[in-house]
């Protein structure tokens, strides 16, 4: 039988509240303090899920007067410039690189013609406060001359459509030439159709642009 049983009831009480507060002050010197067991005993936080959604942001390039270039005639492209449509550097794949200017003499770089005519798609989409209108110059990459990045209108060149050739996106990147008769001899090599600039409409872009995406 303990002392606190045998003292009187007064004496008991106060024996018993000694004997808590030594008792807490015990638990809260161990491992398993009062923190340390609100902390235990609380809900599990679930980490917020991360962004699956990036904004990919690609100015276009403003005209440097400096260059010596008209404001309509295709530039090189800068090492910083990224493809508004996919992300990627343009200058790292220069053989398949594109390009447009805006009126006012900004450019916008691509990664692949694919990505060109994505963005011709939906220009506001990817260029905010821009339009289709603005663009008064349209620029591929010749394949047959890709060492050296010739830029040729886009809109007269012509492009290879289903060719073993994997540009940047990997899948359906529409290797571009100055003629006709360079893009039969390339598809003939390679295989592909040969299909001018106004026959490639939206149909085609968006299924070339999901097989890009599948392989990306």
């Amino acid at each position: 039988m303990s002392t606190a049983s045998l003292a009187p009831a007064p004496q008991r009480r106060r024996l018993l509240a000694l004997g808590a507060v030594a008792g807490l002050a015990a638990l809260a010197s161990t491992p398993w303090s009062l923190p340390a067991l609100r902390k235990a005993i609380a809900p599990e936080t679930v980490p917020a899920a991360p962004e699956t959604d990036v904004c990919i942001v690609a100015p276009p390039t403003p005209y440097d007067p400096a260059s010596g270039l008209p404001p309509t005639a295709a530039r090189a492209v800068p090492l910083d410039a990224r493809c508004p449509v996919c992300g990627m550097f343009p200058a790292r794949s220069r053989a398949w690189a594109a390009q447009i200017i805006f009126d006012n003499g900004d450019a916008q770089f691509f990664d692949s013609p694919l990505s060109l005519f994505m963005y011709l798609q939906d220009v506001a989409r990817y260029s905010p406060g821009r339009s289709a209108g603005s663009i008064v110059a349209h620029y591929v990459t010749d394949a047959t001359q890709a060492g050296h990045t010739p830029w040729i209108d886009a809109l007269g060149a012509y492009y290879v459509h289903g060719s073993s050739a994997k540009g940047p996106m990997r899948a359906g990147n529409l290797p571009a030439f100055a003629s006709r008769e360079a893009a039969q001899a390339f598809a003939a090599q390679r295989g592909g159709t040969v299909l001018a600039f106004g026959a490639i409409d939206a149909v085609l872009v968006a299924q070339l642009a999901g097989s890009s995406h599948n392989h990306h």
